[in-house]
């Protein structure tokens, strides 16, 4: 099986509501504007805007699936802390990009572990791991850039290997069986150079975001506004250019292994802009009341059906006023579509009272 590392999905939904206004742009060359050189160290605007197109759907399991393309994409690979630009080669075609979610809930389902296979009249064209990446448009995804064998008709089969985070609520039990779909996929290289691509001198490079695409029948990987978020909300920290969103539960999910009386510490990290779920990071947290430390540890990577995916541990309770420090000692391991590499990445220590 060949490797690819990361490469971030332009993001965008189906073939009619998806691409949007691919009228904007009748065809293009395979080249993308530079990069910028002044950067900000956030989130910015990106140089370009690009539509997609929807290929198919298909359901497994608890997993229902979808499959989109581009145009092949450059994108930022991050590796622990370190963050390194891989262009387009010659031979890529399209970018070819998946979501998985749960049906039931409308949950973007991160860290399943997911690979493509692509075959045309039977014989095998490519097969590869891809990887969980983020893009303005779309959030959180899985991508890679693919050369085809010509125009035709293909069958792309989707695999995830289940989920290794901890599952809590409803959820427990669920997502950790693998599962895959076989869907159809159409292409033209004339059909591709007709999908949407628009350069923006006028806003790249801003502290800003472009509003998520709308998806049709795909869900976003929104995450709920803080205000929203069950249990008692008691703040919002900020690190690299992310929101860390901090509730507490008066008891631990069902799944959570905690002594009886412990309450529930989450941390919801999002994006600044369109609340973009930032999954795949290691979070630390201490608590500290009258000058006590109450927890010193790991906050989980979880998902679950209410609180969605956080980082979350059981406490022994937690009072208004107490202070809580966050660090985080890996960013978040998913690629970056442009507008995302230079956020997410030197988050420093962080900490509020609640």
């Amino acid at each position: 099986m060949q490797r690819r590392d990361f490469l971030l999905g332009a993001a965008g939904a189906g073939a009619t509501g998806l691409a949007g206004c691919s009228g904007l742009v009748e065809t293009r060359s395979l080249s993308s504007p530079p990069v910028l050189s002044n950067r900000p160290d956030a989130v910015y605007f990106p140089t370009h805007v690009e539509g997609m197109e929807m290929s198919g759907m298909g359901k497994s399991g608890d997993y229902q699936f979808a499959l989109m393309y581009s145009y092949p994409h450059r994108f930022w690979n991050v590796n622990g802390d370190e963050v390194q630009k891989t262009s387009i080669e010659d031979d890529d075609d399209v970018h070819l990009m998946a979501s998985v979610w749960d049906p039931e809930t409308g949950i973007v389902l991160p860290e399943t572990g997911l690979s493509i296979e692509i075959s045309k009249g039977g014989d095998l064209v490519s097969q590869e791991v891809i990887y969980p990446m983020l893009s303005q448009p779309m959030g959180f995804h899985y991508g890679a850039n693919f050369s085809l064998d010509g125009d035709g008709s293909y069958d792309v089969t989707l695999s995830v290997g289940g989920m290794n985070i901890r599952r809590t609520g409803a959820f427990e039990g669920r997502f950790g069986d693998p599962a895959e779909t076989t869907i159809g996929f159409d292409y033209s290289q004339a059909a591709r150079d007709e999908i949407m691509f628009e350069e923006t001198p006028d806003k790249a490079g801003q502290r800003m975001a472009r509003s998520p695409m709308e998806m049709g029948m795909l869900p976003q990987s929104t995450l709920p506004p803080a205000e929203e978020l069950p249990g008692t909300v008691r703040g919002t920290a900020e690190t690299g250019d992310a929101k860390l969103v901090v509730t507490t539960l008066e008891s631990p999910p069902a799944g959570v292994d905690a002594p009886d009386g412990s309450q529930y510490l989450a941390v919801s990290a999002r994006t600044p802009y369109n609340r973009m779920v930032l999954p795949a990071m290691a979070l630390e947290g201490t608590l500290t009341s009258g000058g006590e430390t109450v927890f010193d540890g790991t906050l989980s990577r979880t998902l679950d059906p209410d609180l969605n995916y956080h980082y979350g541990a059981a406490v022994g309770s937690v009072a208004s006023g107490d202070t809580l420090e966050l660090r985080v000692t890996t960013p978040p391991q998913v690629a970056r579509h442009e507008g995302y590499e230079t956020a997410f990445v030197d988050m420093q220590p962080t900490s509020l009272t609640l």
